[in-house]
């Protein structure tokens, strides 16, 4: 492999969010929205590319009870609020200029355009581990794709979703 030339500038590393905008984003996701906290929803990361979170299995979120399986509902739910929690960490890296206070007040607008989800394996498991990533990021629409995945780090289902950012 040849190196590079001598003019060519290296990629810039990807912007580190600071404390006061992940504790911020923490506290919309986990406990003002509302349903985020009925689900169990607990954010285990947060970066530019990819957030990551977990839920907890519980009695409530069963689907079906012979077999202690999650129900469907909260893997749509769940992967849903993930791409949205992607597009908020994306928005952020992109106004890092601005202080954390004021990137936090760029969500108000963030809305699911459309959403795919695709129920791989049942949902059997002490917990659940989400992740989601930005594909695109535009002006007004970000498009996303999320997983869900068992302790065991198996593929239960994945998403893809469409959000309004503007």
């Amino acid at each position: 492999m040849t190196p590079p030339p001598k003019n060519a500038t290296s990629p810039l590393p990807p912007p580190v969010f600071e404390a006061e905008f992940i504790a911020g984003l923490k506290e919309l996701f986990e406990e003002k929205i509302v349903f985020n906290l009925t689900l169990g929803l607990k954010i285990t990361a947060i970066e530019p590319h990819q957030v990551r979170a977990r839920i907890d299995m519980r009695p409530e979120l069963v689907g079906h009870y012979s077999f202690n399986r999650l129900h469907g509902g909260v893997i749509s739910a769940g992967l849903d609020a993930m791409g949205g929690l992607a597009v908020m960490a994306a928005i952020g890296a992109r106004h890092m200029d601005e202080l954390p206070a004021q990137r936090l007040h760029r969500f108000s607008k963030l809305g699911t355009i459309d959403l795919r989800i695709d129920y791989l394996r049942p949902g059997i498991s002490d917990y659940f581990e989400l992740r989601a990533e930005v594909i695109r990021l535009g002006s007004r629409v970000a498009s996303t794709r999320m997983e869900f995945l068992a302790a065991d780090g198996k593929l239960l289902s994945t998403g893809a979703g469409a959000y309004i950012v503007s």
